[in-house]
């Protein structure tokens, strides 16, 4: 979800639009959208060299304004092709927001290595932190989801993590029945998230 907020966000400013990839599979649920019938990014990197890479903008979906989605297709995310997808990535002229889940296949791994800038996102509870240090790959940044109750602050993650926490947000009903309702996309997203997100995005 957040990474659909700061695609969100970013889409408002960018004169160019956002693309949004979605590599766990959850964004046109979050957004609101009906499943795609798309190969997505799953089908591309397993199709192998007989697939140029201008495939990748034949498959993207419009999400909201100044948003597309690459979705991420059924099957597993093979590894072999994600070096060209992430070169591309880089080399796009808008910006790409990738919501890589979890990061534990080695597809998602090799692609948060070579982003410029990559976030976890987590709470502070010890199990999500304890997964989090086992990851083979260390965020650039985190996005502190926060609770009441918890008693690891912000410099606890941070010193745990190794990375700078750059942005919090509270857990809020509001955020919750947006996305329950699929209308993250087609509303002015909860003030709050914005605010909490506005110096990430």
């Amino acid at each position: 979800m957040v990474a659909a907020c700061l695609a969100l966000q970013r889409a408002g400013r960018a004169p160019t639009g956002v693309v949004l990839a979605d590599l766990a599979g959850d964004i046109p649920a979050t957004l609101g959208l009906p499943e795609p019938d798309s190969p997505g990014l799953a089908g591309w990197l397993a199709a192998g060299e007989d697939v140029p890479a201008d495939a990748l903008r034949r498959m993207e979906i419009a999400a909201a304004p100044g948003l597309t989605l690459l979705p991420r297709g059924a099957g597993p995310l093979e590894p072999a092709r994600v070096d060209i997808l992430a070169n591309l990535f880089e080399q796009s002229s808008r910006p790409v927001v990738a919501d890589c889940g979890t990061g534990s296949c080695p597809a998602t791994s090799a692609l948060i290595a070579a982003a410029s800038q990559s976030l976890l996102v987590t709470r502070p509870c010890y199990l999500s932190l304890r997964q989090a240090v086992q990851a083979a790959q260390r965020p650039t940044a985190v996005v502190l989801v926060r609770e009441p109750g918890r008693v690891l602050g912000r410099q606890d993650i941070e010193r745990i993590i190794g990375a700078p926490v750059v942005a919090e947000v509270e857990v809020d009903p509001t955020i919750a029945r947006a996305v329950d309702a699929g209308l993250l996309a087609g509303a002015k997203l909860p003030r709050a998230l914005e605010k909490a997100l506005r110096d990430v995005a």
